[in-house]
């Protein structure tokens, strides 16, 4: 610990210009090389370029990448298209070297965009057709199930530490599963610190646990999100479609059928049942889960789903900037961003542009600011920068998970990645709006991960930002039992899970998360050059160690085991 805690100092040291007269005969030789690159007087953070990156220059950059021809960047689109454009333009401009597929700048991943066919689709619940988007939306996986008897399965999960069992007492197999509980995310009542144990044996989410026990196919009686949005459901599954990573998908028959149902439904299949459909609905929505039972064996359904499917593309920007050391820039201090975001949607006061300004046109924006800083300053770091956009983090982390899946250069010369989601908002003297509650303020920002793995990392963001901007560093959410699942939430997780110490830097929900008024004329640009200039200086600390940052603390359980909670 004293060894890391001085090497920290050390460091800091070398950042900021102070004396080198207690400077080692290597480190006072690497002063001497910096000064010679020099061609005028300056800090040594001014030689590093930081002086470069500025509110007007952040400005420039996120009025175009948020701007409305952008169409808020979904992923696929064509205005996430001209963003990576954009991003690789200038990465070419400043001399990175290309790190995508086939000498360029984009690392291409493929996608298939499914749509239920609405003709050929049917369901029966006996001798009964229900109508489509009425009475059910079904999910766009191809099935073909005869008529079924019925299983009664609580929420779906298995959850021991809760005594959670869906299927306990009943028989399963080769039948249909009803469950109650949200399309997305964990039943009510149970949190991620719930999941202890081994995931598959001692928890498993509904889909996995179905499978396990033989189901057939599901159908969900959902939440109220997803009856408020029934129509908007019911669009995407026939217009939009569901897009899905190639890769990532399992065997097709690992896939098991789903079907959402109404309430009207719902309530007619539990009809002379040992519980209402709207009392298991009151209990599961209460925290309380009734005992699993079969239906009455009278009742079977049959589902028949015909799936469309075409493909495309979308694509992360991947750029290096290669160090000066010649054994060192063999390895990488990696940024991230993910330069996505949710489109276009319901319009809020005439507005359907989701611009995503803060989230994460700011990070997105830091990075590019971070690029040019680098290709104009007077000295090189002595790793090379490995620059990631990633694609598709608001539907699930795609693109750092396909980047750490399927990486374009050695995961294991990666030494520390730093991710960037949200660094432009800041909360006014005197606002009371409650959706801003935990929205940090002008000179604060929320640090996550900096030594959930590496004391020395911890130390060293923490030295370097004191030494500088002093700016306040708040870690009230760097824990991931945090209820918010930060941690889980963004790309810097992936490259965790890799064993690649993170350090996340976050401004904390606002008022307009994922809503129209994320736009650029709300950003905070003087809040975002100071965080941009001190992570940016950040960087080149890891960069010119001489050891990088060691890994001294195992990952929490749930960390290595957590995917998506469906």
């Amino acid at each position: 610990m004293r060894r890391s805690i001085a090497t920290v100092v050390l460091t800091s040291l070398l950042v900021f210009g102070l004396s080198s007269t207690s400077l080692s005969p290597r480190a006072r030789a690497q002063r001497k090389t910096e000064k010679t690159q020099s061609t005028a007087p300056a800090s040594l953070a001014s030689q590093r370029g930081v002086d470069t990156i500025t509110s007007a220059q952040l400005k420039d950059y996120l009025s175009f990448i948020a701007s409305d021809e952008m169409e808020g960047r979904d992923t696929p689109s064509r205005g996430l298209d001209t963003t990576a454009k954009f991003l690789a333009m200038n990465l070419s401009r400043w001399g990175l070297k290309p790190a995508g597929d086939d000498g360029s700048y984009l690392q291409k991943i493929g996608l298939s965009r499914d749509l239920v066919d609405k003709a050929a689709t049917r369901v029966q619940l006996n001798d009964q057709t229900l109508e489509f988007g009425t009475d059910y939306i079904p999910t766009a996986r191809p099935a073909d199930l005869p008529a079924m008897q019925l299983v009664f399965a609580g929420n779906g999960w298995l959850i021991k530490s809760k005594n959670i069992d869906a299927y306990k007492g009943i028989d399963a197999k080769g039948k249909i599963a009803v469950i109650f509980g949200p399309a997305n995310g964990y039943p009510t009542g149970v949190r991620s610190s719930d999941l202890s144990g081994r995931r598959g044996e001692d928890w498993m989410n509904a889909a996995e646990y179905a499978q396990k026990q033989g189901v057939a196919g599901m159908v969900i009686v959902p939440d109220f999100q997803y009856l408020a949005n029934w129509d908007r459901n019911r669009t995407r599954v026939t217009e939009r479609g569901y897009i899905k990573v190639d890769k990532f998908q399992l065997p097709a028959g690992a896939q098991i059928p789903q079907v959402f149902l109404s309430l009207r439904v719902a309530e007619f299949l539990f009809q002379d049942e040992r519980q209402t459909a709207q009392s298991i609905f009151e209990s599961i929505y209460a925290g309380t889960t009734p005992q699993p039972f079969a239906l009455n064996a009278g009742k079977k359904l049959s589902i028949t789903v015909k799936v469309k499917s075409d493909q495309t593309t979308t694509q992360n920007v991947v750029g290096v900037f290669e160090g000066s050391d010649p054994v060192l820039k063999n390895e990488y201090v990696a940024l991230g961003a993910h330069y996505d975001h949710v489109g276009m949607g319901i319009p809020l006061n005439g507005d359907a542009i989701y611009n995503g300004a803060d989230d994460d046109g700011s990070g997105t924006t830091a990075l590019l600011a971070m690029a040019e800083a680098l290709a104009k300053a007077r000295v090189r770091p002595k790793r090379s920068v490995l620059f990631v956009w990633h694609a598709g983090e608001e539907k699930g982390l795609w693109g750092s998970r396909y980047f750490t899946n399927y990486p374009t250069l050695p995961l294991a010369k990666i030494v520390t990645q730093i991710n960037i989601d949200m660094i432009g908002r800041s909360k006014k003297e005197g606002d009371t709006n409650p959706r801003n509650h935990e929205l940090s303020g002008p000179n604060e920002i929320y640090v996550i991960g900096s030594r959930m793995m590496s004391t020395e990392l911890g130390d060293l963001v923490a030295s370097v930002n004191k030494q500088y901007l002093n700016i306040t560093y708040d870690y009230r959410y760097d824990d991931p039992a945090d209820p918010n699942r930060f941690f889980f939430r963004s790309d810097h997780y992936n490259y965790a899970r890799k064993g690649i110490p993170i350090v996340f830097f976050f401004d904390g929900e606002h008022e307009d998360y994922h809503k129209p008024g994320d736009s650029v004329d709300k950003i905070d640009f003087q809040k975002m050059e100071n965080v941009t200039r001190t992570v940016y200086l950040t960087l080149w600390e890891v960069a010119n160690r001489p050891t990088r940052p060691a890994v001294d603390k195992r990952l929490p359980l749930q960390v290595i085991q957590e995917r998506s909670p469906n």
